[in-house]
């Protein structure tokens, strides 16, 4: 019988330039995760610093965050459970790193993924892994890829995650109501909204695989009225969005059951497509046929 993943989704509010009091937050999320026998909890995009990119502090803050990857490992190995800390902006010189990590329920770092599809706004502050491939890893829940939000827009990126076998994609994201123009936000208020919820849960269609969506949420004393856009879930074929949340901070618990991603498989038939001799599809060759 196939395993079924209990899966937190902690849509944290990040508040600006302070990580140890962000991190203080996540940890507590992730000890009440474990407690209810969770296998992985997921924080959102720019967790502990925010995205504050012009504020003067905010290269120190990032300087900062770097160190709590140990903590994390620590954590994770302490409650046996896995954890994808949202991202942790890192330095190299004078440039800036949009990383996520996966980190296995032993403490140790399985998967490593840096930014690719960059946020018009964000180019000028971070570095795009540019040309570096997408590749999956194996972990405890299965083999999983991770992207980073606005990687959700651009099909490529999961095409080539599930040619290396990926089941499961972890994306942390940082995605608010009001990431648009005045003139695409008159248009349609609910426009990010709508893209969200189509393209988390066309994702998972279209690649017979599971999207674990964690975004950033609204201060928990606003409530729903807030324009960070939430909305946190877990996508799988077949059934639509699991676990999915409003637009405050809080947590979810969802149950991932593999045996839906194989009866996707069996009905749509992608994955074996793609592996055929002769696909159609350059990009989307298999780099290993083994595994699919």
């Amino acid at each position: 019988m196939a395993p079924v993943h209990k899966i937190a989704l902690i849509q944290l509010h990040p508040k600006p330039l302070l990580p140890a009091e962000n991190f203080s937050k996540a940890e507590a999320f992730i000890r009440n995760a474990a407690r209810e026998g969770c296998h992985l909890a997921v924080l959102p995009e720019y967790h502990l610093t925010s995205w504050v990119p012009d504020e003067p502090g905010f290269r120190e803050s990032c300087t900062d965050s770097a160190s709590y990857l140990k903590r994390y490992q620590d954590l994770a190995k302490e409650l046996n459970i896995c954890i994808v800390p949202g991202t942790i902006i890192e330095s190299e010189g004078d440039s800036l790193h949009n990383i996520a990590y996966f980190i296995g329920s032993n403490g140790e770092v399985l998967g490593r993924y840096q930014k690719k599809n960059l946020w018009h706004p964000e180019r000028k502050h971070l570095v795009s892994s540019a040309h570096q491939p997408h590749e999956a890893f194996d972990t405890p829940l299965g083999r999983v890829g991770l992207l980073i939000c606005w990687d959700i827009a651009f099909p490529e990126a999961f095409r080539e995650l599930i040619s290396d076998g990926a089941q499961i994609i972890c994306v942390p994201t940082f995605w608010s109501l009001k990431d648009v123009t005045e003139e695409g936000y008159a248009l349609n208020p609910d426009g990010e909204e709508l893209f969200l919820n189509s393209t988390v849960v066309s994702r998972a269609f279209e690649n017979t695989c599971a999207v674990v969506f964690v975004n950033a949420g609204g201060p928990p004393e606003k409530g729903e009225n807030t324009n960070f856009a939430g909305l946190s879930q877990v996508a799988v074929p077949h059934i639509g969005s699991v676990g999915k949340m409003r637009r405050s901070e809080g947590m979810s618990i969802a149950e991932l059951d593999m045996n839906v991603l194989k009866i996707a498989e069996d009905n749509y038939k992608v994955r074996e497509d793609m592996k055929a001799e002769g696909w159609h599809y350059a990009y989307t060759q298999i780099r290993d046929a083994s595994k699919l």
